[in-house]
């Protein structure tokens, strides 16, 4: 969503701001572009982990309120979409923000507004505290879903084309990190302290909050060539792929942060887990997924990104197929086998999406020039097209994590268990496997819808 134009120093904000940035020139990124540019992406991938943990904190939440509190396993299911819907929405101004005011100076203040849902958790978080009062805390913590958008499209500015996908891998993957890392301390804090100490996790996380904002004003840096490209946006609005990839999205980042934020709960209410049973598995499956992210990448490389896609998408129904199996047997390990599958097809399907929006755009490119169109404007357009999309398809996406938590609430509240959901989510993902196989991969389709992804390399 950004091009490379010089911005005002009268409207800059802030100080460390880089004028000069040509990642493209070997000379420059060796004698100086990569060490700033690397120093910029640990510290973004540290402030986007914690943004991932407070975006997802609720998920852990949960598990510590007990009878004592009085909310039903539907209410539950609600609150933890709260932050989930939030988060999605600020995903597009978190993108335009990075332009607007630099990454450095946006880190700092994304990485500060992250001390406002945990000070007000640990205000509020305990038996008595009104429904409607949770809602809006939740809704709070919905600011930490925002730092991936704004995260990426920083890191994004700081590499050259040849590694951006190692460098956002890297950044979406250690963002992603943060989910079952608030798990797993939620897991620690209900083994050591019990289900009555809540607020000592969110205490965990006060001084990480603040070293995340101190280091991003001390280590990292803008960049003043980087703008808004609105023209790029309106472009990308336009584009029917844009809609057909945040459609497929859905179907995978919003299944991993749907699950993520879901999963404690099913089992606390489908198989009476208490809330240590369930804190001790509820992050393995993020943790696979985040790890694993990269794989999908790199089989999207070797194979191309709709193939991977596809049959993703196929064994994701499988998977489903296999949990709604195990609920009619009331199979524990059956279904969190089930799960954890899932969700490691979700990291994967996460992968091979992102990066078939790159290559769309380049293989259509690469159709115009050979039609005679302007080989450098062309290019040009694809890079600028590509970074709007993904902005828009992240923010779509995450959407996806709402409508399951909704779906599980449904599900709950009218047949007490989870297995309408899983049916409906199986739908889904043959649906997404339909359109993935229709847009990309019939074999009656050449040309550049064909060749957008289905034979792109990129």
């Amino acid at each position: 969503m950004t091009a490379t134009t010089p911005e005002p120093e009268s409207r800059r904000l802030g100080g460390r701001w880089i004028d000069h940035w040509e990642p493209e020139d070997t000379d420059f990124w060796e004698r100086t572009g990569k060490r700033i540019a690397n120093r910029n992406l640990w510290q973004s991938i540290f402030s986007e982990h914690i943004g991932f943990s407070i975006w997802t904190l609720w998920s852990v939440l949960v598990l510590f309120m007990g009878p004592d509190y009085g909310f039903t396993a539907a209410q539950k299911f609600f609150l933890v979409a709260v932050p989930t819907l939030v988060g999605a929405v600020l995903r597009l101004p978190y993108t335009f923000a990075v332009a607007r005011f630099g990454g450095r100076n946006w880190t700092i203040v994304s990485a500060s507004l992250l001390l406002v849902p945990a000070i007000l958790t640990m205000i509020v978080m305990e038996p008595g505290v009104s429904y409607t009062t949770l809602i809006v805390v939740a809704a709070v913590a919905g600011v930490g879903g925002g730092n991936f958008a704004s995260s990426m499209t920083n890191i994004n500015s700081f590499f050259p084309e040849r590694l951006k996908g190692w460098a956002l891998g890297l950044n979406a993957g250690g963002g992603n990190l943060g989910v079952p890392v608030v798990q797993l301390l939620g897991l620690l804090v209900i083994a050591t302290a019990g289900a009555g100490s809540p607020r000592l996790l969110i205490a965990i996380y006060l001084p990480f909050i603040v070293v995340s904002a101190v280091l991003a004003w001390m280590r990292m840096d803008n960049i003043g060539a980087v703008r808004n490209d609105t023209g790029a946006f309106a472009e990308a609005c336009k584009d029917r792929q844009t809609w057909i990839m945040s459609f497929l999205y859905i179907g995978t980042f919003g299944s991993f942060i749907g699950y993520s934020f879901a999963f404690g709960l099913v089992l606390q209410n489908q198989f009476g887990r208490t809330p240590l049973q369930a804190a001790a598995v509820t992050f393995i499956g993020p943790l696979i997924g985040s790890l694993i992210r990269p794989l999908g990448g790199r089989l999207a490389d070797s194979y191309g990104g709709a193939r991977v896609t596809l049959w993703n998408f196929a064994a994701m129904a499988v998977a489903t197929g296999i949990i709604i199996a195990a609920s009619g047997a009331d199979s524990l390990l059956v279904f969190t086998v089930g799960f954890v599958l899932l969700f490691t097809l979700t990291g994967i399907g996460n992968g091979s999406t992102y990066k078939m929006i790159p290559a769309i755009f380049t293989s259509r490119a690469r159709a115009n020039i050979a039609n005679g169109a302007d080989e450098e404007a062309e290019k040009a357009m694809a890079r600028r097209v590509s970074g709007a999309v993904i902005g828009i398809v992240g923010a779509v996406g995450a959407l996806g994590g709402l409508f399951i938590n909704l779906a599980f609430r449904e599900s709950f509240m009218v047949a007490k268990t989870g297995a309408p959901a899983f049916w409906s989510f199986l739908a889904f993902y043959v649906v997404c496997l339909v359109v993935t196989w229709a847009v990309y991969l019939r074999p009656e389709r050449a040309g550049a819808d064909r060749g957008d992804v289905a034979l792109a390399r990129v």
